[in-house]
């Protein structure tokens, strides 16, 4: 007898529980149907790589993707920083500093209505928005970009599945699923990414020489779980480290013209993804903000707004330029093109004429991936402030990068025994697969 069940149980009770337990097990036995179709009815995109623009710092809606009225910051009168423009697609308006991107806009699809809930703190938000996960005392939650590498893989041995062109973060990290799903990282486009090259001074019977003894290391480590994680790292790593994959950060091997066209250092670390891309990278990172040419990166408190529009104009000509170049080489499709930040900015100005932090509405983009673009989706008040239709959150936001990726939001993963689903119920935008 079960502990807690009662010994006097009547026959009507017994009847009846038996009753509810058929009815309990055929339930169970539906389950799984149930969840195949679940899994089957999931929209798919034809996507096979992500380019991730990351705007660190808290890129303003307000001043770039939705411009509301003009605002004055010496006067304190909320509002928009800069003059607003029509874009290809009618209704849609973006500011005068996006001049490149409003002419591809029926190749984008600007979601307006971004929300989250976190404290409106850098290291926090930046980690919600990766995991779309709150942090956790029990659980370490993947990045986005360990989710699709873990999903994907690898499209070749000597090709990783993950990059990150910015500096390493644990908001970035793959958590659960191991260092093997963790990323590649490098802060310089021409160089590649730390020790990959061989020192002028190791010749390759020095190398093999090393090789033999890291070997030999690793055979008498213990064989469990974390050690073949970690073997499984280094095996990619020295085959990484061959001159196929090297040549790749050669930027100079692109014409001229077009690496003018992409610009300056963003722009090169956006011709560099493409590059990537195009080589079976499945997910790479951007980091827009490694040097704040305006003073302050996208996190415009204070002085950091009045030289904002030099950050916007490098996106625009970054963006634009890497969604006509995927284009011209039949990739879009297949590459979605992703630009995201930790929240918005308030249409209020702080005392120094700059702008706080704002996470209940601000504005994310997308390109390419075969999805239905062409569109602003959900719409703001009249200031940008608060989310009047159509919110997105980051759990649905990332189930609409899984789904444009053929990966199913609602699968689960396993920490351990504990089952996590990709996403904590995010559901596609569904019109961006219609």
């Amino acid at each position: 007898m079960m502990h807690g069940m009662n010994n006097n149980l009547s026959r009507r009770e017994f009847l009846a529980l038996g009753g509810r337990t058929a009815a309990a097990a055929a339930a169970m036995n539906m389950l799984p149907g149930l969840m195949a179709s679940s899994a089957q009815n999931f929209p798919k995109g034809k996507a096979e790589h992500c380019i991730f623009m990351w705007l660190g710092g808290g890129m303003a809606q307000v001043d770039t993707f939705d411009p509301k009225k003009r605002g004055n910051p010496k006067t304190k009168q909320a509002g928009t920083y800069y003059d607003v423009i029509p874009t290809v697609v009618p209704g849609v308006q973006v500011t005068e500093h996006l001049p490149n991107v409003a002419k591809i806009m029926d190749r984008l699809t600007l979601l307006r209505t971004c929300t989250h809930d976190t404290v409106d703190e850098h290291a926090t938000a930046t980690h919600f928005v990766h995991t779309a996960r709150k942090f956790s005392e029990t659980i370490r939650y993947p990045s986005i970009g360990s989710i699709v590498s873990h999903e994907l893989g690898q499209t070749s041995p000597t090709t990783p599945a993950y990059v990150l062109i910015g500096y390493p973060n644990a908001s970035r990290d793959p958590g659960f699923l191991g260092p093997k799903h963790g990323y590649l990282y490098l802060t310089d486009t021409e160089a590649g990414p730390n020790g990959f090259v061989r020192h002028s001074g190791v010749d390759s019977v020095r190398q093999a020489r090393r090789e033999q003894l890291l070997a030999e290391v690793r055979s008498s480590a213990p064989d469990d779980a974390a050690t073949r994680q970690y073997n499984e790292v280094i095996e990619q790593s020295l085959k990484l480290g061959g001159p196929d994959f090297m040549r790749l950060f050669h930027l100079k091997d692109e014409k001229a013209d077009l690496r003018n066209k992409y610009g300056g250092e963003f722009g090169q670390r956006c011709l560099l993804a493409r590059r990537l891309v195009e080589a079976g990278v499945r997910f790479v990172e951007v980091s827009h903000n490694l040097n704040f040419i305006n003073g302050t990166g996208w996190d415009t408190h204070n002085a950091g707004q009045l030289n904002q529009y030099l950050l916007i104009q490098e996106l625009d000509r970054a963006l634009a330029t890497l969604v006509t170049d995927l284009e011209q080489r039949k990739m879009l499709d297949k590459t979605l093109v992703v630009v995201g930040t930790e929240f918005g900015r308030p249409p209020e100005f702080d005392a120094g004429g700059g702008r706080g932090h704002q996470s209940k509405c601000f504005s994310l983009v997308m390109a390419g991936g075969g999805l239905n673009h062409g569109r602003a989706y959900g719409e703001s008040d009249e200031l940008s402030k608060k989310v009047l239709t159509n919110p997105v959150t980051m759990p649905d936001y990332h189930a609409t990068i899984c789904a444009a990726l053929g990966i199913n939001s609602g699968k689960e993963l396993y920490d351990s025994t504990r089952p996590v689903p990709i996403t904590d119920g995010g559901k596609p935008v569904s019109v961006l697969f219609s």
